[in-house]
């Protein structure tokens, strides 16, 4: 294996599904600037996801409608005079 490929600075790491505000922690070197507090009083950096095992309907099973920034609007606003 090729060395000083990987990089050196992983630790605990919150990621929240925006969608149903499920979180999960892992070993991550994801940069953020944003942190949380969870239930064990210990402060970790939070990155926010659109979507996780948790919403996506693969593996839930229901087609759930997520709109995140307005981009169904955004598409019709662009695209709505064509689709006449």
């Amino acid at each position: 294996m090729r060395k000083d490929i990987h990089p050196e600075d992983y630790r605990l790491v919150v990621f929240k599904d925006m969608t149903n505000d499920y979180t999960f922690v892992c070993p991550s070197c994801a940069a953020s600037s944003e942190t949380i507090t969870l239930e064990d009083g210990n402060e970790y950096p939070l990155v926010k996801l659109d979507i996780s095992y948790k919403s996506h309907p693969f593996f839930t099973g229901v087609v759930q409608f997520v709109d995140t920034a307005g981009r169904i609007d955004k598409f019709k606003n662009r695209y709505g005079r064509h689709m006449k």
